[in-house]
């Protein structure tokens, strides 16, 4: 018999997942998301991809503020539900609300579980130089992503490389959990679900991303500068300062390429730009900006930029 399920989630990251389910054939008897706000130049009410997703699914929505309270707990009991699929709601569950669902709630978190629990892992993965990334299903419990790894047959592990950014990752990460959480739901279905215990040591916490780190430090090596613009690219975007034509403005990089040589007693002072096409100076070699974005204007390549703002040494980014 397929699930009766609830839904919580907030991104597009989670719309994948939400639309396999749906496919699988399972109940989806509510959708909970975070609830609508102001975005754009109009600061109109903008629904979370999950709310319009569910809403051409003709899926009921709820979008309560908190989930402690005695009138929430019971809302929710009263969907009857088999279990709740959790995928980035945004939003901590007290116990009661975990154990409402006949079989529990289930978590699909991105990263390679006990490694970068927390908020930001897609981010801190890349940031950190880290080689693989992935997904997990685990059975939810009061700790922040503490609780048992669902055991299902099927891709889960990503190779991290130097032109992964953020959203790649994002993408191929959001495709491969909706197809790992439809597999632990049909276990779960056909009462096979089995479950492990995280393993002991290797925690790590992915702390959520702060504006201050977002500017871009030139006095470190070209690694971990690359690392530090893919793992923050598109958003909320790694940024430097140039002084354009007298004004200083914030330009964001979105994505770098590491430059051949020349050796560290070479090189000029960090953030020095090095050649006509925005290889920029480090300290042990150069990055190459591919594509960038300045304050207030839309995604461009490198090139692009260039044609209407050329920048040549000895010219440098702050």
């Amino acid at each position: 018999m397929p699930l009766r399920l609830i839904f919580m989630g907030t991104p597009d990251f989670a719309v994948l997942t939400l639309r396999a389910l749906r496919e699988a054939g399972h109940e989806i008897v509510a959708v909970y998301t975070r609830a609508a706000k102001p975005a754009k130049r109009g600061m109109k009410l903008q629904p979370t991809p999950v709310e319009q997703e569910a809403t051409r699914l003709g899926i009921r929505v709820l979008t309560p503020g908190t989930l402690k309270t005695p009138e929430g707990v019971h809302e929710f009991r009263a969907h009857n539900a088999d279990a709740a699929v959790v995928v980035a709601y945004g939003m901590i569950l007290p116990q009661a609300i975990l154990d409402a669902p006949k079989y529990g709630c289930f978590n699909l978190h991105a990263s390679l579980l006990p490694h970068w629990r927390g908020a930001a892992p897609i981010n801190r993965a890349i940031m950190e130089g880290d080689p693989k990334s992935g997904v997990m299903v685990m059975k939810m419990d009061a700790g922040l992503d503490t609780g048992d790894i669902v055991k299902v047959k099927a891709k889960s592990i990503v190779d991290i490389t130097n032109t992964t950014t953020a959203v790649d990752l994002y993408n191929e990460l959001a495709r491969l959990g909706a197809d790992l959480m439809v597999r632990a739901m049909s276990a779960l279905e056909r009462g096979k679900l089995q479950l492990s215990k995280q393993s002991d040591g290797g925690e790590t916490y992915a702390r959520k991303i702060e504006k201050a780190e977002a500017r871009i430090d030139w006095n470190k090596s070209r690694g971990i500068v690359l690392r530090h613009i893919n793992g923050l690219s598109p958003f909320p975007g790694a940024w430097c300062e140039v002084a354009i034509k007298n004004e200083v403005m914030r330009l964001k990089i979105l994505r770098c390429s590491l430059v051949p040589g020349p050796k560290r007693k070479l090189l000029p002072k960090p953030g020095t730009l090095l050649d006509d096409r925005l290889a920029i100076a480090c300290t042990d070699g150069a990055i190459r900006i591919l594509d960038l974005q300045l304050a207030g204007g839309e995604a461009m390549k490198a090139a692009e930029f260039l044609r209407g703002t050329p920048l040549k040494p000895p010219a440098r980014l702050s």
